[in-house]
């Protein structure tokens, strides 16, 4: 019944907020005799910030259009690679008429980014996509909103993003031979659980897996959001955050735990914050700062875009990995799509390279929570192990904004650099038949690109024992940024973040002979 009331109540402010739209251009009409006066300047700013707060907020686009690589400009197209019920598979796809260029970007390593389902679309991800775009083939999964799918298309459960994460890694190493994946803030639990699963079928994995803010161990360092998902049972959040979708929708009937509830937990974690930041917004237009102002519409633009998750996937996460902690117990079975459950055991990756990255004021996923996939996957050794934590950022700050491409993107990027080895990303002729990457041997023994399963079984067998936990960190430098810098609130760095993609990209080149990467 709350979400129909929801929806009555934004069709009844959908022509206030027409009419505040309308009246904020108004007032600010160049032609008009009153306009420059403080008056109607005030009114034109305050009508505008009733629209922003009225309105009602569609799904961003990634709007990214180039990047530079080596300095040279290269266009970007991107394009579904493949498409699931809940979920599609994008490419960012580039392109060059430079040879130079060209040759450079069809060795760079393929990265699969697993955006998280927890109430934002992929695009909250864009800073990620256009930093990593610089030096390697990216793909992002894109999951979509559960009130557009129709209820012809079943339930969707974790075990179902697992399965999900396995189809789509499978789908870039039949295709290059190889990749890496990284996971950022909530699909670190399932990117592992998919790895972990694959490793215990002995099956190809990833050359490495880069996880960032996740609640692997939600038992450390407790945030507000764990604190929620404890203290409340599993049946009060199926009686209290639970509704059907209207009928106004292609997926009317399906149980969901709506966006608009998800985007309320947002803003009360800091209401004085969001406050302050439409404030400024009234005061800036007042200013005439349209830098400023521009740069909070952009952020708000994407933070307001929410999306439905379906009801079983959100309480299966609430139980698994927030209150039975079944990852960290070794109790998680998981259903493949044949019907058979399989055990989670992250013991059993043995090969690849795992990093953890961490923002010392992160209140979403505490300090410790990511980091303990270090302990877990025990089957690693030392020296394909790294750890990062990220001086002053706060959740936002590890994977957007000056931050991410500064102190973090650097050691991300040298570290799948190191574990790629001596392979080629070059897409295969054959998907269905896939080869190895390059001839050469790998330049780590522990994972090369021609592993067979039998190879892998022979490994395990070895001898060599893996090093302890406590002596198996393995600290990176740390940048050269002083430690006295100011922190940054998690905001201010998304915020930094959108300033930076707000302005639009040059135009594509027209080239008629172009090639591709």
């Amino acid at each position: 019944m709350l979400y129909q009331i929801y929806e009555t109540q934004r069709s009844f402010m959908e022509p206030f907020a027409d009419f505040a739209l309308a009246a904020s251009k108004l007032y600010s009409n160049p032609h008009l005799p009153f306009q420059k006066s403080q008056l109607a300047q005030r009114v034109s700013a305050g009508y505008d910030l009733l629209y922003r707060l009225a309105k009602d907020y569609e799904k961003p686009e990634f709007n990214i259009t180039t990047v530079k690589v080596d300095g040279v400009e290269v266009a970007i197209h991107e394009r579904v690679e493949m498409r699931k019920p809940f979920c599609d598979l994008l490419r960012f796809k580039r392109f060059s008429d430079d040879p130079a260029t060209l040759t450079r970007l069809k060795t760079q390593p393929v990265v699969l980014i697993v955006a998280p389902l927890s109430g934002h679309y992929a695009t909250l991800l864009r800073d990620t996509v256009r930093t990593m775009l610089q030096g390697h083939k990216v793909y992002i999964t894109d999951w979509k909103n559960a009130r557009l799918v129709p209820l012809s298309e079943g339930a969707f459960h974790l075990d179902d993003y697992v399965n999900y994460v396995q189809d789509f890694i499978r789908q870039l190493q039949g295709t290059y031979g190889n990749c890496h994946v990284m996971s950022v803030c909530q699909p670190t639990v399932p990117v592992l659980a998919a790895v972990s699963l694959m490793a215990s079928r002995g099956e190809k994995l990833p050359l490495s897996m880069t996880m960032m803010g996740g609640p692997i161990d939600a038992r450390k360092s407790p945030t507000s959001v764990n604190d929620l998902a404890s203290q409340r049972s599993y049946a009060w959040f199926e009686n209290h955050v639970i509704y059907r979708v209207p009928n106004t929708f292609p997926g009317k009937g399906r149980r969901v735990y709506p966006g608009f509830l998800q985007y309320s937990g947002f803003v009360a974690m800091n209401p004085d914050r969001h406050a302050g930041n439409h404030y400024d917004y009234f005061k800036n237009l007042i200013k005439g700062d349209d830098a400023s102002a521009e740069a909070h519409r952009a952020f708000y633009d994407e933070y307001n875009a929410v999306l439905d998750m379906d009801a079983d996937y959100y309480l299966e996460t609430i139980d698994t990995v927030f209150q039975s902690y079944k990852l960290v117990h070794g109790t998680w079975d998981v259903r493949a799509p044949d019907g058979r459950l399989e055990r989670v055991r992250p013991q059993d990756i043995t090969s690849g390279a795992l990093l953890t990255v961490e923002g010392e004021l992160d209140d979403i996923s505490g300090c410790g929570q990511t980091r303990a996939a270090h302990t877990l996957c025990s089957g690693l050794p030392a020296r394909d192990e790294r750890h990062i934590e990220v001086k002053g950022a706060g959740h936002y700050g590890i994977f957007s904004g000056r931050r991410w491409r500064e102190m973090v993107y650097p050691q991300v990027r040298d570290f799948i650099a190191e574990h790629q080895g001596e392979t080629s990303s070059a897409a295969l002729p054959a998907p269905q038949a896939p080869t190895p990457a390059a001839a050469e041997p790998a330049r780590r023994e522990e994972a090369p690109q021609s592993r067979t399963a039998a190879a892998r079984k022979a490994k395990a067998a070895a001898p060599a024992q893996p090093a302890p936990v406590a002596t198996r960190w393995v600290k990176p430098a740390r940048p050269a940024t002083g430690a006295a810098e100011p922190a940054e609130q998690p905001d201010t760095d998304a915020r930094a973040t959108v300033a930076t993609s707000a302005s639009p990209p040059p135009g594509a080149r027209k080239t008629a002979a172009r090639t591709k990467a």
